[in-house]
């Protein structure tokens, strides 16, 4: 007997799983990674994906349907993740460099009033510690990444050097990130971009599913509503996740964050859809055109515009209002995307677990480390955080556990992480550190001195620069993994 399309498909499915269950073992989460783990041999990651059959049968399923190009998958993707996030609109894009790219674009358009468009020659505040392509589309785009500093300690903007970074008629909006997962004082940086009447575009690529929680009346001010769609309150502070407080927010979904497509990222509209259309221009080629790819005529005048100097009646789908990009991904990795989303509270919780336990582990060592602490805390103890007096709070979805080791420490931070490094512990440094000192910022310094402006001195950027290292804390990690992990470091210590 002939076997229907979709009869073969449920086989190829079955066997999917099967396959994935497996071979997939050690990208199970947590206690469901059934690896064996040998202390000194296995490595431990410092990120890695993690997922089970689910997403296998997802991809392989969407491939079998063959859309392959950005479509039915990444449209459901898309409208899931805006619901997640509290915010109108997201668009898939490739990764989260072009998420940055194309979210900064959005506001150099024409089609913005003149006093809102970036245009070459204004300038754009950002914090000198972090990712290159946080500021890359800054300096692209033809504006001047004004640098503040970092605090070292929350790894975030010294948000006290904002005024003196701001220049009237000159400055056009805030651009930074929530640092591993860390959301920087979002209630002080936007009251100074209400003032000045600036956008805020909030790089959330480190940082999906961090909350952050104003007093109502603080967030009222601000103008965002009790209550209303996607602004829930408990009476007494309204809480959003990050990327949903600002103008604009971008996503990464490259395998260490927080969820994973692979390569992808997204880039969300918090409040105003006009910026929609904009993105997906900059992200579709630069068309003016907005019907999704295999729809046409969505207008109802497809060859009735006139725009620019074309022809009237000029084919809408092949008008192009801006210098685009082609930056979107594929339909079979929204499938994972989507199956990754169910997992994401998951994944919050075990981010939250693995840094308390690496943070009451090294308790003991306070002699040769400072660690990091949420904005808006002042102190840890084991049960929690004492907090300032703003009212204000994060609840961090981290990325990575931070800690600096101290000017007076009889080892240095490269000491440490070579020694991690030799031991399979995987391990990082904060990024590019302070991006000053950077090769390609050094010589666009040397090359064209006015395509940057820095506020002051920057000590807490290179405090970071010169004394951090962050170790992981993805859900895949296991007991064994993170005991091993504070016996690594508890024998070095003492060896020094």
């Amino acid at each position: 007997m002939n076997k229907t399309p979709a009869q073969l498909k449920a086989e190829i499915l079955k066997l999917t799983r099967e396959f994935s269950a497996l071979a997939h073992g050690a990208n199970r989460a947590g206690a469901d990674n059934t690896a064996p783990f040998v202390a000194g041999q296995t490595t431990v990651p410092y990120a890695a994906r993690v997922f089970n059959a689910d997403e296998v049968e997802a991809a392989v399923g969407a491939t079998l349907d063959f859309w392959l190009t950005l479509g039915p998958e990444g449209a459901a993707f898309e409208a899931e993740f805006a619901a997640l996030l509290g915010v109108k609109h997201s668009l898939l894009v490739n990764s989260g460099s072009s998420a940055n790219l194309v979210a900064f674009s959005t506001l150099t358009t024409h089609k913005l009033p003149p006093a809102k468009r970036i245009v070459p020659g204004d300038e754009v505040i950002t914090v000198a510690a972090g990712f290159p392509t946080t500021v890359a589309p800054i300096i692209q785009g033809g504006a001047v990444p004004v640098f503040i500093d970092n605090d070292p300690t929350t790894g975030n903007a010294r948000v006290e050097q904002l005024e003196a970074a701001f220049s009237p008629g000159k400055t056009k909006a805030v651009m930074m990130a929530h640092t591993l997962g860390n959301p920087f004082d979002l209630g002080a940086v936007l009251e100074f971009c209400r003032q000045h009447d600036l956008w805020l575009i909030e790089d959330n690529c480190d940082a999906l599913g961090c909350t952050y929680s104003m007093p109502v009346a603080r967030a009222t001010a601000l103008g965002f509503k009790e209550n209303s769609p996607g602004i829930p309150s408990n009476g007494t502070h309204i809480t959003r996740f990050t990327g949903a407080w600002g103008d604009i927010s971008t996503q990464s979904f490259y395998p260490p964050h927080h969820l994973t497509m692979g390569e992808g990222g997204a880039v969300s509209i918090v409040h105003r859809p006009p910026l929609k259309t904009y993105a997906e221009s900059f992200r579709d080629w630069g068309r003016d055109c907005w019907c999704a790819s295999g729809k046409d005529d969505t207008c109802g005048k497809r060859f009735q515009w006139q725009l620019g100097e074309l022809p009237k009646g000029y084919d809408h789908k092949y008008i192009y209002s801006h210098l685009g990009y082609n930056l979107k991904p594929l339909d079979p990795q929204a499938a994972i995307g989507r199956q990754q989303l169910k997992k994401l509270p998951a994944f919050i919780e075990a981010r939250k677990q693995n840094w308390e336990t690496l943070r009451a582990g090294l308790a003991d060592l306070g002699e040769f480390f400072d660690f990091s602490l949420p904005t808006h805390a002042t102190s840890w103890a084991k049960g929690g955080f004492t907090w300032d007096a703003t009212g204000c709070r994060t609840d961090c979805s981290w990325f990575g556990f931070m800690l600096r080791v101290k000017a007076g420490a009889p080892f240095s931070h490269t000491d440490l992480g070579r020694h991690l490094d030799a031991k399979k512990i995987g391990n990082r440094m904060l990024f590019g550190g302070n991006l000053l000192r950077q090769p390609a910022f050094v010589q666009l310094k040397k090359d064209r001195p006015a395509a940057l402006r820095v506020v002051g001195d920057m000590p807490g950027a290179d405090e970071l620069m010169h004394r951090a290292l962050f170790l992981g804390t993805y859900p895949g990690l296991t007991p064994a993994m993170l005991a091993y992990e504070l016996e690594v470091i508890y024998e070095f210590v003492r060896s020094r």
